[in-house]
């Protein structure tokens, strides 16, 4: 079988064209829409001394080579949020940014090595703001690109409707008929023997070496996702503090934290918090985060003290991080995601 042509072959190009084209139009939409509401575009750098302190995420490392000839590890970040934190912290109060974001051992009609995240942020403002933004981009993408819809996969979403608001635990519940905040106490330590329980309880699968945070993945991904946004969107509220690194618990429940992500056509679109400010516990939760990491990968990230430092100094703000090829995939009806995507980096070769 012959191989695919390259992205920049014309008639490969001519066919992408109308994608990208209309990328450019939701970009510009979405600039305004932004202006309009007094927000500030910030531009951040993509080197970082971290690229982010999540477990699962994977980073591209890089050095810096002084005049001196000394050497200093630094990142390609994940995410623009280290940074637009620091923002905050210096006193702007609305920001939006378009970011080059990168993430290794990603690839995949959704994924890819590098892409654009588009982020913003309300200082004092509640994460449920946040929530109406997410309506309006979605109706806003499918009116910029002239669709009734967004579609993936044979999947469809009226970009016009408000979202449904479905808390994780009763995602659990509909979905799975797992009772999720039975295996977490009031502090928000969680029980892996009583998640492991209800989860061959309801016929998935548990591995021995299954962590708590494993098996609150399994269920997310294999009877949660896959029923999400199918006709509205959909936003999943309520994460496990576990599962929520940068959020601050709720003020209802303990257990849950402010944040939420945003489906349509069964696919992730958005991640947002209500911020943590606490840098201490912000501090405790990174390192339990690259503990981990070690422990499955066998390497870790260093904390960006710096951040920490800003952190102290944040006032209390919401923010979202948005896949914004990913809203443009959905509201052009493109199957993968580099058909949207300019420039795409090659595939490694074999």
């Amino acid at each position: 079988m012959p191989a695919p042509s390259p992205w920049w072959t014309p008639h490969v190009h001519a066919d992408r064209r109308p994608f990208l084209l209309n990328r450019n139009r939701i970009q510009a939409a979405l600039r305004g829409f932004f202006a309009e509401r007094d927000f500030v575009e910030v531009d951040t750098a993509t080197l970082q001394t971290s690229p982010g302190n999540e477990a699962h995420l994977h980073a591209f490392a890089t050095e810096a080579i002084a005049l001196d000839g000394s050497r200093a590890p630094l990142y390609l970040h994940t995410s623009p949020e280290f940074a637009c934190k620091k923002l905050l912290a210096a006193g702007e109060t609305r920001i939006s940014c378009f970011a080059h974001v990168y993430r290794n051992r990603e690839r995949g009609p959704l994924h890819h090595p590098e892409f654009t995240m588009l982020e913003w942020y309300r200082v004092g403002e509640t994460y449920e703001t946040l929530m109406g933004d997410c309506a309006k981009i979605l109706a806003l993408a499918a009116e910029t690109a002239k669709t009734r819809a967004l579609t993936f996969r044979g999947r469809t979403t009226d970009p016009f409707l408000e979202p449904e608001r479905l808390s994780v635990a009763e995602a659990f519940s509909r979905f799975a008929g797992i009772d999720l905040l039975a295996s977490i106490d009031p502090s928000g330590t969680t029980d892996r023997e009583r998640l492991a329980a209800s989860l061959r309880q309801a016929g998935l699968r548990v591995a021995e070496d299954d962590t708590w945070s494993d098996l609150f993945s399994r269920v997310i991904v294999e009877r949660v996702e896959p029923n999400l946004g199918h006709g509205r969107a959909t936003i999943l509220d309520e994460y496990p503090v576990a599962e929520a690194a940068l959020a601050r618990p709720t003020m209802r429940d303990s257990r849950v934290a402010e944040r939420f992500e945003l489906y349509a056509c069964g696919v992730e679109l958005a991640n947002a918090f209500g911020e943590l400010t606490d840098a201490a516990e912000q501090r405790r939760r990174f390192e339990a985060e690259m503990a981990e990491k070690m422990r499955v990968y066998g390497e870790s990230y260093p904390v960006d003290e710096d951040f920490l430092a800003a952190l102290a100094h944040m006032p209390e703000a919401s923010g979202i991080a948005l896949g914004f090829d990913r809203l443009v995939m959905l509201a052009t009806g493109a199957s993968r995601i580099e058909q949207v995507l300019w420039a795409p980096v090659p595939e490694i070769s074999r």
